[in-house]
């Protein structure tokens, strides 16, 4: 069940991502959109309410790498749930 959980948040965050990338950048004539970003928003969650702490043109980065702390989170948990059902 974890494998699943692990793999269906990282599909989620690599789309969110490239959604972001795009919309951002605007490559291959795609518009430029300043809501592109915010399927990041939920996967970052909490961690993106501490962005502002920083410097203002690192947002947009940790912005982007917030959902890896849930990931690395996510990770952890299943990684102990593994340990205590194993052992």
């Amino acid at each position: 069940m974890c494998r699943i959980a692990l793999t269906a948040f990282v599909m989620l965050y690599l789309l969110a991502l490239i959604i972001a990338l795009l919309g951002t950048f605007g490559p291959f004539g795609i518009e430029t959109d300043p809501l592109a970003g915010v399927f990041l928003v939920p996967l970052g969650f909490p961690w993106n309410l501490l962005v502002d702490a920083f410097p203002d043109p690192l947002w947009p980065w940790l912005a982007a790498a917030a959902p890896l702390l849930n990931l690395l989170g996510l990770w952890l948990v299943c990684r102990v749930v593994r340990a205590r059902k194993n052992g």
